[in-house]
């Protein structure tokens, strides 16, 4: 498993998650570093990693690529066709591949861009909208996706005619929307609340609110309807979308705010079926911790991996060459989900 992480002083931070044993029953793990060099010439915005491939999309409008298992950058995107900061970065790797074949970037002039990774070619360049995104997150099917903006407006992208279907008006301004891994539903959180809502008829299931007024800055699905959330308030989440209640958290997971936080897979080539469910975060002050979720009920829970940068690190991604089983979505649905947010 690897793990990588973007800075404000334009640093990308690369980590191979490994197991160490000190004898016959005892095993820890160890972030063992892979790479880390100023790639961009302005502060890192957004991370993304699937299988062997990462990028990084930075305010000097660049999207830069990585080889993972050679620890090697692949240059920039020279086509990428963004003037603007990159906000958003996401691979879509279908369930047959352990190598991603789309990155679909978002910046902040509003513009969208689809690459094909093999090689990395520009497919297509749109502007669905002409504010800013915050995020965007691809439907598992690959065929659609989800994006918030900076003046309260969501969208749905038509991804194989690279165009938008439609865009409304929200009220409020969301800084993060997430698919499940299974795609029935989508998350979008609103400061420090979170909203679950249908895929298939955009109906509002359920408003996750742990009471406190300190704003989200990160959130990543897990598997049987947990997500985890993290940020201003230092703590690790886990949400039980399925009941709408707290599962469980981590207190003062990390002494700054959190800036990141992602869900890791284990690769099949790794071993160990029966490994721990882990989690790593990232806060503002260069630590990267790596969690034992299991262990969060118990008190003053202890990382079972931790590193120090020792820069002031601004989003984080997670990778292993074993992929999530990802449905198709029908017409039908994607027609329903459609109507159901279209309130313009």
């Amino acid at each position: 498993m690897s793990i990588i992480a973007g800075s404000y002083e334009r640093f990308i931070w690369g980590f191979k998650l490994k197991p160490t044993k000190h004898d016959a029953d005892t095993q820890t793990l160890t972030l063992s570093p892979l790479f880390s060099y100023p790639s961009h010439i302005s502060s890192i915005t957004t991370v993304a990693c699937s299988g062997p491939a990462a990028a990084s999309g930075g305010s000097d409008d660049t999207i830069h690529l990585y080889d993972l298992p050679s620890a090697s950058s692949l240059g920039s995107l020279l086509d990428h066709n963004h003037t603007a900061s990159i906000t958003a970065l996401s691979f879509y790797t279908p369930s047959s591949l352990s190598f991603p074949r789309n990155l679909i970037s978002a910046a902040a002039d509003g513009s969208v861009a689809i690459f094909d990774t093999d090689p990395f070619v520009l497919l297509k360049s749109f502007r669905p909208h002409k504010k800013a995104v915050n995020d965007l997150s691809i439907h598992p099917s690959g065929k659609l996706a989800l994006a918030v903006y900076r003046d309260e407006c969501f969208a749905m992208l038509n991804l194989v005619r690279g165009k938008r279907s439609f865009c409304c008006r929200l009220g409020h301004e969301a800084s993060l929307v997430k698919f499940d891994p299974s795609g029935e539903r989508f998350f979008m959180v609103v400061n420090s609340k979170v909203d679950v809502h249908q895929s298939e008829d955009a109906k509002l299931l359920l408003e996750l609110d742990n009471g406190s007024r300190k704003r989200i800055l990160c959130a990543s699905p897990g598997d049987s309807g947990t997500l985890f959330t993290a940020g201003e308030d230092r703590a690790i989440t886990a949400w039980d979308t399925n009941s709408g209640k707290l599962a469980y958290s981590i207190q003062d997971a990390h002494p700054a705010r959190i800036k990141g936080v992602v869900t890791l897979t284990r690769n099949e080539n790794d071993g160990a079926s029966e490994d721990p469910y882990l989690v790593a975060s990232a806060s503002s002050d260069g630590i990267i911790r790596v969690w034992d979720m299991r262990m969060a009920a118990k008190e003053n829970a202890k990382p079972l991996a931790e590193t120090n940068t020792k820069s002031r690190l601004t989003c984080l991604a997670g990778s292993a060459l074993k992929s999530m089983r990802r449905p198709q979505i029908g017409n039908q649905k994607a027609q329903k989900l459609e109507e159901g947010l279209n309130t313009e």
